[in-house]
Order: structure tokens, then sequence, then C-alpha cells
């Protein structure tokens, strides 16, 4: 029986390691990459208000599916096919609420993506999927 691997993808390097030890852990599994770009009021705004919104949206998207697009070719190194998603949202609750809503039997996650004060300030997205998690999850260092 084949299990489904979510390994959630930033720009870190611990989330480089996650999907790496993802790759050589569960080549034979279904593993999908997913990269949520996190929509905060402060990243819309700022002096011009809303009024670049739809480019800065264009811009967290192209810069999302770029960072999918090397999950793949770096699965494709491995001589593994992976799925890809992109979502929108609050990182944890929506990589929480994707393996609920997509069959999910294990995640494996980064230790972190944000060091210093935001780390400090937004608390930790791998803790909180790991309190939230219905199925287990390795955290990679």
């Amino acid at each position: 029986m084949v299990r489904n691997v979510l390994v959630p993808i930033d720009q870190s390097e611990q989330a480089t390691e996650a999907l790496e030890y993802a790759l050589s852990e569960y080549p034979d599994e279904q593993i999908t990459a997913l990269h949520v770009i996190h929509l905060d009021r402060t990243a819309m705004t700022g002096n011009e208000g809303f009024l670049y919104r739809d480019e800065f949206l264009e811009r967290l998207n192209a810069a999302g599916e770029e960072r999918l697009e090397t999950a793949r070719e770096r699965a494709a190194e491995h001589g593994v096919e992976i799925d890809t998603e992109l979502a929108r949202g609050r990182p944890a609750r929506t990589i929480s609420e994707y393996v609920e809503d997509n069959d999910i039997d294990h995640v494996v996650i980064g230790s972190h993506g944000r060091s210093g004060p935001s780390r400090v300030l937004l608390g930790s997205v791998a803790e909180t999927v790991t309190r939230r998690s219905p199925v287990p999850v390795t955290i990679v260092r």
C-alpha cells in the first residue's frame, strides 16, 4: 500500500533537507511538496496600500512555482516523481488543513523556516503542525 507523504517547502535550508530526507527514505511512496504563500495584511499594504496587490500576488505565485519546480527537479535527480501544490494562507493552518483534506499519511517538515524575532513572534510552523497533525510527523534539522 502506497502512503501519501507531505513535505511542506519554503526557501529555507531545513525545507530542502526535509525534501532530501523524504526522497531518500520514501522513494516508493507518493510524495507531495506543498508551498504555502503566507499572505498577511502587513505584507500587502505599505505606503501604496493595496494599489499593487495583483502584481504582488503574481510575484509571490511565481516565486512559489519556482520553488516547486526546484523540488520537482531535485526529485528527478533521485529518480522520483512528486506532486506539487501551491496554497495560500497561514502556513501551519494551511499545512494542517491539507493533511486532513488530502488523505496524507505522514508529514516530513524542516525544523524551522524562520529565525530570529519573527520565529519568536510567529511561533514555529513545524511545532504547530506537529501538535495539530493527526498523522506522524518527522522533523528534519
